[in-house]
């Protein structure tokens, strides 16, 4: 295994450290490091926080400051961040308006999240939204339901400029359960993930293979199929999305083509092109795009494609002023 840091150990920190370095104008550390949040809070506006394990990088740190987030903490690689370093976080942000918790639908983050509030809830107003996006897990069967990837950086954004806005903690809650309903996500790996820790990839595949249904943490999907043409693929996933999501009229359509780690921006437009012939050709217009690597699973070669159906009120949400390390516009 071949990758830039100094040790497994301390790969994580070091690369944190980085980034606040890299992006002051956003972030800064919390006390001890144990959260990275925005460098301006605004007073008596809700904190918008998030979180998991390190890996997923530009997502969560990527998404702090004006429009988004005040506060992400980071675990280890794939590991949810501790109780502790939520209340950190909590603790920091709260300006007087409360906090709401943006948490994807694992177990260890679930529960971190959850104990967190329970310590915390005396002296704050605490509440918690559980993004949960992706199509593969119910159609797996698997009893926790559906996890959250890609479609989390749409509630957060859309959430974190109502925020802004100056939407109430009990409003922001009911605008990103209703929104999370409304968004859905399926990905497609051509090669597993490399865990520093244990120098091992999550699964492997022969040349002439790909991964049909693959998650954020390195887990395989549903099927082991023959790798095909772009639009065979992109097509498969559109199709799968299309036929899971319930249309109405008037819906403003977003379409999020998102790289998983080790996707070059070439493929990836390439796959927006196509997934978008194939969504409108469906009879969904698209209004929104968003391309990019976002939401990643280190270094795996592999894509995700999301939509989104939002409302008037959500679509000028998604279209407000957004300033962050990852995601910038007036």
């Amino acid at each position: 295994m071949k990758k830039f840091m100094n040790t497994a150990e301390t790969m994580v920190a070091e690369s944190v450290e980085g980034f606040v370095r890299a992006h002051e104008t956003f972030v800064m550390f919390g006390p001890e490091r144990r959260f990275i949040r925005r460098r301006h809070l605004t007073s008596g506006k809700v904190a918008l926080i998030s979180g998991g394990g390190a890996g997923h990088e530009p997502m969560h740190i990527g998404f702090v400051g004006h429009g988004m987030l005040d506060a992400a903490c980071v675990g280890h690689i794939f590991t949810s961040p501790t109780p502790s370093q939520i209340i950190a976080a909590i603790e920091a942000a709260d300006t007087g308006a409360g906090c709401l918790l943006v948490v994807k639908n694992y177990d260890g983050d679930l529960m971190n999240f959850e104990m967190a509030i329970e310590m915390a809830g005396e002296r704050h107003r605490l509440d918690m939204v559980i993004v949960s996006d992706d199509i593969e897990t119910s159609r797996t069967g698997e009893s926790r339901g559906r996890r959250g990837v890609a479609g989390t950086l749409i509630v957060e954004k859309i959430l974190g400029a109502a925020a802004e806005r100056g939407m109430p903690l009990d409003e922001l809650k009911q605008l990103g359960e209703g929104l999370n309903t409304r968004i859905r996500s399926m990905g497609v790996a051509l090669n597993g993930v490399t865990v520093p820790q244990t120098e091992r990839t999550t699964f492997a595949l022969e040349p002439g293979e790909m991964e049909m249904g693959v998650g954020i943490h390195g887990e395989p999907g549903h099927a082991r199929q023959p790798f095909a043409t772009a639009d065979a693929v992109i097509g498969h996933l559109c199709k799968t999305i299309i036929s899971d999501i319930a249309v109405t009229p008037g819906a403003r359509a977003l379409l999020f083509v998102n790289g998983l780690g080790g996707t070059p921006p070439a493929e990836l437009y390439l796959a927006y092109n196509g997934a978008r012939r194939f969504i409108e050709e469906s009879g969904i217009p698209i209004e929104h795009s968003l391309v990019g690597t976002y939401v990643t699973s280190l270094d795996m070669q592999g894509l995700s494609v999301t939509l989104a159906l939002l409302t008037d009120e959500e679509s000028s949400l998604w279209d407000a002023p957004v300033a962050t390390a990852a995601l910038c516009w007036p």
